[in-house]
């Protein structure tokens, strides 16, 4: 006797940590909103970012 077949594949909803597709995605957009706001510190200040932080 065999058993019948499921008709309808389960959706699972994808994890929202580790290394996913929603993770690397939301890192980049970190990523580039920090490297705009950093090129914005150094142009309205006319000092780098460790200048500006006291690091240099």
């Amino acid at each position: 006797m065999t058993q019948p077949q499921p008709t309808i594949t389960p959706r699972l909803e994808e994890p929202k940590f580790g290394f996913n597709e929603y993770a690397e995605r939301l890192n980049g957009r970190a990523a580039m909103i920090g490297f705009a706001l950093m090129v914005v510190i150094e142009y309205v200040t006319n000092q780098g970012v460790l200048s500006w932080l006291g690091l240099k």
